[in-house]
């Protein structure tokens, strides 16, 4: 039975299944109840400035934007609720701008449903499990994602960063569209990414913090 002390939380997923799943999780647990469900970004928003929860669990990905923009969003709307990032995308650069949005912990989907639950808690009482120095940590721990590229995949990787298309890429290379496709196809299956705009975003932080082919 609910009661006016339980830690409300909203839980945000494109996923219906999933979002069960960690329902299930979160209502089993004493002092937590879920108070709305969302899977998109407007949804999200609508229901978060609705029902104010304390703490607001959000994936990445989503059909009509990403789990910063409702980040960014609920902070400003509700200040009240803290929310926790809860994905599958395990990446540096994601985990530094959900830091930068405001988010207060970064789970992958992998935890244990106790661990969800034990976050859930913390963020709610005011903790902040996601901070400068776990980012930094993170990045120091992992090597570089470009060293097994070949020279050809890293071409085509500073090429994509200049913002060219398949075509341009394969013109200026003199090589097929086709084979631009495979470089790139091997060079985020190398690099654990999943798409183009992923590259693209990995180069555009690079030149920013100052790397250089070769460098």
């Amino acid at each position: 039975m609910a009661s006016d002390d339980d830690i409300r939380v909203m839980i945000i997923d494109d996923h219906e299944v999933v979002r069960r799943g960690i329902a299930e999780v979160v209502d089993r647990m004493d002092g937590l109840i879920v108070v709305a469900e969302a899977g998109s970004v407007q949804e999200a928003i609508r229901r978060g400035e609705l029902v104010h929860p304390d703490v607001a669990l959000v994936d990445l990905r989503l059909p009509d934007g990403t789990g910063i923009d409702i980040i960014r969003r609920l902070t400003e709307a509700v200040p009240d609720t803290k929310c926790i990032v809860l994905t599958s995308f395990d990446d540096d650069e994601a985990l530094a701008e959900a830091q930068a949005a405001g988010a207060k912990a970064y789970l992958l989907k992998s935890v244990r449903g106790a661990e969800i639950t034990e976050n859930i808690k913390a963020v709610a009482s005011g903790r902040v499990l996601l901070d400068e120095r776990t980012v930094s940590r993170r990045r120091a721990d992992h090597a570089d994602p470009t060293a097994d590229l070949t020279p050809s995949e890293r071409r085509v990787l500073e090429l994509i960063g200049d913002g060219l298309s398949n075509r341009e890429i394969g013109d200026r290379l003199g090589v097929a569209e086709k084979t631009v496709k495979n470089h790139i196809t091997s060079l985020l299956s190398k690099m654990g990414l999943q798409r183009r705009t992923q590259v693209a975003a990995w180069v555009a932080g690079q030149r920013a913090a100052g790397w250089r082919h070769g460098s």
